[in-house]
C-alpha cells in the first residue's frame, strides 16, 4: 500500500492498510492509523499522530511548523481524530509553546480545499470548513459548526457548537453556538435554523433558541441583561444553556 516513489521515514509509524501515493514525504515522528489514505504529493512533518479512517488529498501540508515568530523549532505536536476528509492543498500547522503545545482535529470533519489551520487550533467533530478558510492561531471551533467559503477568524476567537458563517465572512469576535453570522465584520443575522433541522433538532427546541436569539439580540440589553434574562427565561432548557455557557465562555467578546 506504500507506493515505491513514495518517501517514509523509518521513525514514521504507519498501522495496517495505510495508503501512501508517489512522491508523498511521511516524516520521522509522525503516527497513520488504519485505513488513512495520503493521496500523492502530501508532506506530513511530525511530531504528528493521525488516526484511522483518514483521507488526506493531494498537495496538502500537515504537521508543518507554524511561521508565527515566537515559534523556535520546539516538538509541539499535531493531533488529528478519526474518518476527517482533508482536501487539496489543505495546511495544518503544530502548535506553539506559548497555548497548549499542540493542534488538535477531532473527527468527521470535511476540511476543503486551500484551507489552512493555524497554530494551536482545536476543532471539534463533524465541522464543514469550506474552501479557502483561513483560521489564524489559537481559534477554537465547536462541534457541527459550518464556515463558509473564503471565511476569516482571527486568533483566539472561538467559534461555538452547530454556529455557521456565510460566505467571505471575517470573524473579529467570539461566535456563539447555533448563530449564523455573515459579513466584513461579522454581524450576527439568525439562529442557523436549517442546520438545526437537519440535525434532528425539535421544533420545541429551535423555537426556544428562536426566542432566546431575540433576546440577545433585538431587545436591546445589555450583554450582563441579556444574559440573566436567558438565564431565567430558559434555566430548563438545555438547548438554550448551550447558547449561555459559549458566551460565558468568551474571551474576547461575541459578535453583536
Amino acid at each position: 500500500m506504500i507506493h515505491n516513489q513514495a518517501i517514509v521515514d523509518p521513525a514514521a509509524t504507519l498501522a495496517e492498510g495505510v495508503t501512501v501515493g508517489p512522491w508523498s514525504l511521511i516524516g520521522p515522528d509522525v503516527e497513520i492509523g488504519p485505513g488513512t489514505v495520503i493521496e500523492p504529493h502530501v508532506v506530513i512533518r511530525g511530531p504528528t499522530r493521525i488516526g484511522a479512517n483518514n483521507h488526506i488529498y493531494q498537495f496538502s501540508s500537515i504537521g508543518e511548523g507554524t511561521p508565527d515568530r515566537k515559534y523556535r523549532g520546539e516538538p509541539t505536536r499535531l493531533v488529528i481524530g478519526d474518518s476527517n476528509v482533508i482536501r487539496e492543498n489543505v495546511t495544518i500547522h503544530r502548535g506553539t509553546v506559548q497555548d497548549r503545545s499542540e493542534t488538535i482535529i477531532g473527527s468527521d470533519n470535511l476540511i476543503m480545499a486551500y484551507v489552512h489551520i493555524g497554530h494551536d487550533c482545536v476543532i471539534g467533530d463533524h465541522t464543514v470548513l469550506v474552501n479557502s478558510c483561513a483560521l489564524a492561531g489559537h481559534v477554537k471551533i465547536g462541534d457541527w459548526a459550518i464556515l463558509s467559503g473564503f471565511t476569516l477568524v482571527h486568533q483566539f476567537c472561538q467559534i461555538g457548537a452547530h454556529s455557521f458563517s456565510g460566505m467571505g465572512s471575517a470573524i473579529g469576535k467570539d461566535v456563539p453556538a447555533y448563530v449564523t453570522v455573515s459579513g466584513t465584520p461579522a454581524q450576527p443575522k439568525t439562529i442557523n435554523l436549517e442546520g438545526l433541522r437537519r440535525r434532528g433538532f425539535s421544533s420545541d427546541a429551535i423555537g426556544q433558541l428562536r426566542r432566546a436569539f431575540k433576546v440577545l439580540y433585538r431587545q436591546g440589553l445589555t450583554l450582563d441583561l441579556a444574559l440573566q434574562r436567558l438565564e431565567s427565561m430558559f434555566e430548563k432548557t438545555p438547548e438554550v444553556q448551550v447558547l449561555i455557557d459559549s458566551i460565558r465562555a468568551s474571551e474576547r467578546g461575541i459578535v453583536r
